[in-house]
């Protein structure tokens, strides 16, 4: 019965290119209808059909994995957003299509790390606190440094609002000098700031966000809660979009000096090996045989305690 449905989805997706040309996970969705995971085995089965992905695949932390390494975008995030889908006799076509596909990317990617510097640059000019210049540093992570963004609609977990794609992750770093009603005052710039992105008509933008005194990041590098390697992992990967260079070099240096470059590299070569195991264990087993549990490894993941 699972080839069956797999060999009549397959014609159907093959005829859609015919008259399509190649197209995205998502294109081929809003035509053919069906289950996700079928729809992506079939894809991926097909000696008729060639997948190529766009873009690369950087890590992600995730509590339900044992131990927490897994990669992102998830199985079916990049089928619907970063994969094009071609007949195997026209690469040359879903080749190009790629490459279309991949400059979008990009330009999400700036467009929305242009929106995160200007949303730094004006939560500065409403402080006009002299001290933010050089003992604080605004740090920028997620989908947008590896100019990875998306902007396929989805509600932001508070609200339920819709927001566009990829949300910007902002950590604020400030020495431990920095009095306490400060930090609330530089807090509460950011929440409002933030509220307005989130509902002005046309922006629509969802911004997490954590401000902490870099005696927290001295704790965090440790590595040794779950939650301080998601901390971890945001700072390693993060670029400084504002504020203070010497605090964004102290943050940086105590990660190098704790090791935490060499343990997440090892994190992400075991999430390189579960991805591969994952996606074996998929397109070898029946439909009839695949859990809820087993599918919870094709749907994406938050990572957002840090941000809580």
């Amino acid at each position: 019965m699972d080839l069956t449905n797999l060999e009549v989805m397959e014609q159907e997706i093959i005829d859609l290119i015919k008259s399509n040309g190649p197209l995205t996970g998502s294109e081929i969705k809003g035509f053919i209808a069906g289950d996700n995971l079928l729809l992506w085995k079939t894809c991926q089965t097909s000696s008729d059909l060639r997948v190529e992905p766009v873009g690369g695949r950087f890590l992600r932390l995730d509590r339900r994995v044992n131990g927490f390494a897994r990669l992102s975008p998830s199985i079916l995030r990049e089928f619907l957003t970063y994969t094009v889908v071609g007949l195997a006799d026209q690469p040359q076509l879903i080749h190009k299509r790629a490459g279309e596909i991949h400059s979008r990317i990009v330009q999400i990617s700036r467009s929305k790390l242009d929106l995160a510097r200007s949303f730094v640059d004006e939560v500065r000019a409403q402080l006009e606190d002299p001290r933010f210049e050089d003992q604080a540093c605004f740090i920028l992570a997620g989908d947008i440094v590896y100019e990875m963004a998306h902007d396929a609609p989805r509600p932001e977990r508070s609200t339920g609002r819709l927001v566009r794609g990829s949300d910007i992750d902002l950590v604020v770093t400030v020495k431990d000098t920095v009095p306490d009603d400060v930090i609330q005052k530089l807090d509460t710039a950011i929440y409002e700031k933030k509220y307005r992105t989130l509902i002005t008509p046309g922006v629509n933008e969802e911004i997490d966000y954590v401000v902490k005194k870099i005696e927290r990041v001295r704790e965090q590098v440790r590595f040794d809660t779950f939650k301080s390697m998601v901390a971890c992992k945001i700072l390693q990967e993060g670029m400084r979009i504002g504020g203070s260079k010497e605090v964004y070099r102290g943050v940086i240096q105590l990660l190098r000096d704790h090791g935490v470059p060499e343990k997440l590299k090892r994190m992400q070569e075991a999430a390189i090996a579960f991805r591969k195991q994952q996606e074996d264990f998929l397109l070898r087993t029946p439909a009839d045989q695949i859990t809820q549990e087993d599918l919870y490894f094709f749907y994406p993941a938050e990572e957002s305690e840090e941000f809580e």
